[in-house]
């Protein structure tokens, strides 16, 4: 049986790929910092042979070594490392002090940097690391600052990994979401302005959904996605890739900027 360590799990899309190996015949090793929301987690899965938790903090020191050792205690394998903890509501970089920057870089790029380095020894030729990256490290984001340098930082981690290890047989490819609806965006989606860029712009009839990423992502698991390395597929409807405007767009009447949005 094939195992699966997936990062950040509690929430989002790190529940939603959290979910996925149990139903496609793998075994999953979920974690996160909330250990009731790891026990709905494993409530949900509901085969306690597919699934373990464990709760840690991502950036700790030792975190790596616990997650590792957790997956092979139980189970004795890794086969794919989905890394998906991160954090919303950045700044623009005139407003981000080194707090915040540091806060950002260390869970969502040098987090998944060490984990994958104490994950790779123990991968075999077959397996792959999935990296879940955003839109805003595809195209410029506006508020992204230390958001935007994590995740595109994720994104050349990405294409690294594949080349140095493909030849080992480990895959490495990036899943970058535009705006799904999460409870990590759903204050933002609230504010008519910031829903309206994202659905006006969107050559789709909806806003995307933690399945539609979960899905990308056990794709790029399956046999289906075996040929598929150091790639970032961006799953965000069609946003990123057209200039699309909606007939209600096209048909508005434009009005000044808000100071806010400069």
């Amino acid at each position: 049986m094939q195992v699966a360590i997936v990062t950040g799990a509690t929430g989002g899309i790190g529940f939603g790929c959290a979910t996925r190996p149990a139903k496609i015949g793998m075994a999953g090793l979920a974690t996160g910092r909330d250990e009731d929301k790891l026990a709905t987690l494993t409530h949900a899965i509901n085969d306690p042979d597919r699934v373990a938790t464990h709760a840690v903090d991502l950036t700790d020191d030792d975190a790596p070594t616990q997650i590792t050792k957790a997956a092979l205690t139980r189970w004795g394998r890794i086969d794919f490392l989905i890394n998906s903890a991160g954090v919303g509501s950045p700044k623009p970089l005139h407003e981000t002090d080194d707090q915040s920057l540091d806060h950002f870089l260390g869970l969502m790029l040098r987090a998944p940097f060490r984990l994958t380095r104490e994950v790779l020894p123990h991968l075999r030729p077959g397996s792959a690391i999935i990296n879940i990256t955003s839109t805003f490290a595809v195209v410029g984001g506006m508020r992204g600052g230390a958001y935007s340098a994590a995740k595109g930082g994720l994104t050349a981690l990405t294409t690294h990994i594949a080349c140095q290890y493909g030849a080992r047989g480990i895959r490495c490819n990036a899943v970058a979401p535009g705006v799904i609806q999460t409870p990590m965006t759903e204050h933002r989606l609230q504010d008519q302005r910031f829903r309206r860029i994202n659905t006006e712009m969107t050559p789709h009839q909806r806003l995307g959904t933690v399945d539609d990423v979960a899905s990308t992502v056990a794709f790029l698991c399956s046999p289906g996605g075996a040929f598929i390395n150091g790639q970032t597929i961006v799953v965000d409807g069609g946003w990123s890739a057209t200039r699309y405007l909606s007939d209600f767009a096209l048909n508005s009447e434009w009005t000044a900027a808000h100071p806010d949005s400069k």
